[in-house]
């Protein structure tokens, strides 16, 4: 089945409209289609063509759009809508996911451990990469070696907030990156350890491996090695992962009895 013909499909079932991508100019960009747009919709989504699709229902949403809609998700997208409706910026319930499973050459260059969604309606499942070579390779180096790494790599941060901005399931209004007792403004690179510090611990928790935060950082700083690494360290000690399950909270918005994490902690 092509994304067209699921969009059909939905639109049949009543929903409202359809987030799928549309061709402009020669490259594909996320669109919210009506029924009578249907025919305009991309069969197929690029590999090298991605948006925080997440982020973009988020916006539909805030924007007072109602009724339900269709959305292309990949399994990166799906975990961002999930980890967004449990922490109340989507209705969940008013989506319905075109499913569209990664290839096995994306799923590779992302080292993603699930490139699909939960139901696949487009491409064909590929399990993916259980241990990021990225990360081991980082592992591997001793303290000093790896401290210098860092430090090296955040030498070159312009502070452009980008990672923030693209980021899918970054909403806070008030963000602690701008907050001038925790990250001295004017100061270009930021000061080491606060800025990527205090952004690598709030995505511990939420990172759902898009990588879109290291796609569009100018300098090329591996940040998604570093959050891949955090998301590890929160799957070792809590066993929760960000954007597998509606009803599982994240442990680190919580409070309560540890021992019962993640499961029985009262939310924050």
């Amino acid at each position: 089945m092509s994304i067209r013909e699921k969009a059909r499909q939905l639109f049949a079932e009543g929903v409202d409209g359809v987030l799928a991508f549309k061709r402009t100019d020669g490259v594909c960009i996320p669109h919210l289609f009506t029924k009578t747009e249907v025919e305009e919709i991309c069969k197929d989504v690029p590999a090298d063509q991605r948006y925080p699709v997440a982020g973009i229902v988020r916006r539909i949403f805030l924007s007072g759009l109602a009724g339900k809609i269709g959305v292309v998700a990949r399994g990166c997208d799906e975990r961002a809508l999930i980890e967004l409706g449990k922490q109340g910026q989507i209705d969940f319930d008013l989506l319905s996911i075109i499913g569209v499973a990664c290839s096995e050459e994306q799923a590779r260059y992302c080292e993603c451990s699930k490139p699909y969604p939960s139901r696949i309606d487009v491409g064909s499942r590929f399990e993916g990469i259980s241990v990021s070579e990225k990360v081991r390779a980082v592992e591997s180096m001793e303290g000093d070696e790896r401290l210098a790494y860092w430090l090296a790599q955040f030498a070159s941060c312009l502070k452009c907030m980008g990672c923030r901005n693209i980021c899918p399931v970054c909403y806070c209004v008030e963000c602690s990156l701008e907050d001038e007792n925790l990250v001295r403004r004017g100061s270009v690179p930021p000061d080491w350890p606060v800025f990527h510090l205090l952004r690598a611990v709030d995505m511990a928790s939420r990172c759902i491996d898009c990588g879109l935060c290291e796609e569009s950082c100018p300098s090329g700083i591996p940040l998604r090695t570093l959050y891949k690494k955090a998301t590890e360290i929160v799957k070792e000690l809590f066993d929760y992962e960000p954007g597998a399950d509606m009803t599982q909270r994240s442990p680190l918005g919580t409070i309560g009895d540890q021992s019962e994490l993640p499961g029985g902690a009262f939310e924050a």
